[in-house]
């Protein structure tokens, strides 16, 4: 299975504070709820629109759809064209999508917490469920994510959670807590990595400390700052993308992973992937749809087809990221070891990463004190 580097880190300059002063200064409206969100008025959409009339523009991660949606696409939506604009961060697609003007963007991939800062800043047609008849696919929990429930303005793509990636076969004991990795064992020195992503190089500590991984209190973040500073001399490394790599070579036996980038299925080595006792997060990649766009009709049309379960499977099968599509997840076969098979049910014990605003910058200073140091 080919596997590709998707980055979701989101820059303290893009929150939904941020986003909205943004929005503001380049003379549009913004406004936010006491939740943090201000859906946009949906506009009046025409569900029998011409589509040949109508082209659609994308920005995604590299290898995360198919080559040839494109040209699917075109065949069957009948549109007249379809671009592909690559970003290899949240960040980077977020420059594009907040900068002044109009952004040619129809469809967007980001990540959940993204869509809500999107969105919060009135960024965001609201999802028309009229026009995606799939939306029938996906499970019933889909429709629970804590930063979208009832998929207003958003539709999941993939989703996981993160948890220890090890080596059985080198660990004297499998791990089963977070502190495992925080405190490790005299055997495991300087042989285990963390991400530095931002709200995922707390989390471990944030869970390990019983605190809420959306947490905005300073003395908890003092206290898992202490904790991953004391962490640090222990550590072979910071590693968001090579660390399959060194669990295979062996240079490292325990590792902080996305579920879906734990090479569990690499026949040559023993690697596990386990969820510590004390919990992890819900991570959604998700589609949004720009309020600037001429093409409404037509995106929706697409992400309705991407929902198609032979279309929405290739991410399962190709990138070994889970789908929130039931239809979809029955048609993967899934391979010996594979963690394909997480049900929903236990992916939503996990708790998701939502926006935090301005406080989002409390996370940006401690991955920056925290990897700066010495």
């Amino acid at each position: 299975m080919p596997r590709t580097r998707f980055t979701r880190r989101l820059p303290a300059a893009i929150t939904a504070a941020g986003l909205a002063l943004a929005v503001a200064a380049c003379g549009g409206e913004s406004s936010t709820s006491s939740e943090g969100t201000a859906p946009a008025a949906a506009d009046q959409l025409k569900p029998n629109a011409d589509l040949s009339q109508q082209s659609l523009q994308i920005t995604v991660w590299d290898g995360y759809t198919p080559k040839e949606l494109p040209e699917k696409v075109k065949a069957k939506l009948k549109v007249k064209d379809m671009k592909v604009a690559l970003h290899d961060t949240n960040e980077v697609a977020m420059t594009k999508l907040t900068a002044p003007g109009d952004s040619g963007i129809d469809v967007a991939f980001v990540s959940g917490q993204y869509a809500q800062a999107l969105n919060a800043a009135g960024l965001l047609e609201p999802i028309h469920p009229e026009l995606i008849p799939n939306l029938a696919n996906l499970y019933p929990e889909a429709t629970q994510l804590s930063y979208d429930k009832g998929n207003k303005y958003s539709v999941p793509y993939t989703w996981g959670t993160t948890g220890i990636c090890y080596r059985s076969d080198l660990v004297k004991s499998e791990p089963t807590s977070w502190n495992d990795l925080l405190k490790p064992p005299a055997w495991a020195d300087k042989k285990v990595t963390m991400m530095t992503t931002e709200r995922w190089l707390a989390l471990p500590a944030l869970k390990a400390l019983g605190y809420s991984v959306n947490t905005d209190k300073d003395d908890e973040i003092a206290k898992v700052k202490e904790l991953l500073l004391a962490q640090k001399p222990h550590l072979l490394t910071y590693d968001d993308t090579t660390f399959g790599d060194k669990l295979k070579s062996g240079e490292a036996v325990m590792v902080e992973a996305w579920d879906g980038w734990c090479p569990t299925t690499d026949a040559k080595n023993n690697i596990k992937f386990v969820v510590p006792k004390e919990g992890s997060d819900l991570w959604v990649d998700t589609m949004v749809i720009m309020k600037s766009s001429k093409n409404k009709e037509a995106a929706h049309a697409l992400i309705n087809y991407i929902l198609d379960p032979e279309i929405h499977s290739w991410a399962a099968e190709n990138i070994n990221y889970k789908v929130p599509n039931k239809a979809a997840m029955e048609r993967v076969r899934v391979p010996k070891g594979s963690l394909l098979d997480i049900k929903p049910a236990e992916l939503l014990n996990g708790e998701s990463i939502i926006d935090l605003g301005q406080a989002s910058t409390k996370y940006t200073r401690l991955s920056t004190e925290i990897t700066a140091q010495q």
